[in-house]
């Protein structure tokens, strides 16, 4: 089985020879930049072997909202950039390339921001939450704006740059941000604007729940989102890959291993990375509807013969 079936038959839950195992990382420097970032890219898979390849949006964390946002109702000025624009062409020609040298060898999925993280990487956290007091309508026209070109750009790494489909890093979602019906309300109708669009061009979209900044998410908030796998953390959220399956209605799950440098990925072994990886499978108790990967993006130190124990032990692992 190739790693491009190995990963579609993970995805949908079928039959696999082995679980696939992937994980990534970002790249930054003169790495994050036009054709040194496709090479950084084939360099990461050639030498991890993971089984899919993540493209990274490195350089692109930010939105150009091409206004100065002082106050709330500075948000109502921010308008879709536009399928011609620089942010959209940008990331379209890192793709393509990335996809051109793979020749189909394994699936890709493009890293497509949520629009509520966009706004606030490109102004601050705090100001984003007080403009939503001051003006929540004005802030939610932004975030319809950026949803529009996001959509759009979306649906353009699948249907242009040869992707299988997105990843979607969604956040926001701590539990002392917003009730959930806030969530619901403010945040998810940007979020589906962009993941549904992904929806109509592919099934293979996958949503990282993030908990970047070390709290614990309402997960329930992301629970209906029409993906096809889902991928949390697993240690901050303190739900196993077992507890999320049940969670997530039978959905393939995505992770187990810890991100952080604390984890066994990190610090371990070959042994104990090893011994970890079957005890993860075999606590699952069946190689199918399951991807081994990390709870969010690992270091960009991370010794790649670390990645290819996992993948070792995945494939003597039985069941």
């Amino acid at each position: 089985m190739n790693k491009r079936t190995r990963v579609l038959n993970a995805l949908e839950g079928k039959k696999v020879d082995r679980i696939p195992v992937s994980f990534w990382h970002h790249f930054s420097g003169s790495k994050a930049e036009g054709e040194e970032c496709i090479e950084a890219h084939m360099n990461y898979y050639n030498e991890s072997g993971v089984d899919f390849l993540k493209i990274m949006s490195d350089g692109f964390f930010g939105y150009p909202l091409n206004v100065k946002i002082e106050k709330a109702s500075d948000w109502n000025k921010v308008k879709p950039q536009g399928k011609n624009s620089k942010f959209v062409q940008e990331q379209l020609d890192r793709v393509k390339g990335i996809n051109a040298r793979l020749k189909g060898d394994c699936c890709t999925f493009y890293n497509v921001f949520a629009p509520f993280s966009l706004i606030r990487f490109e102004t601050s956290d705090e100001m984003v939450s007080e403009h939503l007091k001051q003006d929540k309508a004005a802030v939610l026209s932004a975030l319809d704006a950026i949803a529009e070109d996001n959509a759009e750009l979306a649906r353009l790494m699948i249907c242009e740059a040869g992707c299988d489909g997105i990843y979607m890093p969604f956040q926001g979602g701590e539990l002392d941000r917003f009730t959930y019906d806030e969530y619901r309300e403010i945040v998810t109708p940007s979020d589906l604007k962009v993941l549904e669009s992904a929806v109509r061009e592919s099934k293979y979209n996958i949503a990282h729940l993030c908990a970047w900044a070390g709290f614990k998410n309402r997960l329930e908030v992301w629970r209906d989102y029409p993906a096809i796998a889902f991928n949390w953390s697993v240690f901050i959220e303190e739900m196993s890959m077992v507890e999320g399956r049940d969670f997530f209605e039978g959905k393939t799950v995505i992770g187990g291993f810890d991100n952080r440098k604390s984890g066994v990925l990190f610090g371990g072994t070959e042994a104990e990375i090893k011994e970890y990886t079957k005890n993860l499978i075999q606590e699952f108790g069946t190689k199918e509807g399951i991807i081994l990967g990390a709870d969010c993006t690992l270091s960009q130190d991370i010794d790649y013969k670390n990645i290819r124990y996992v993948i070792e032990a995945a494939k003597t692992t039985l069941l």
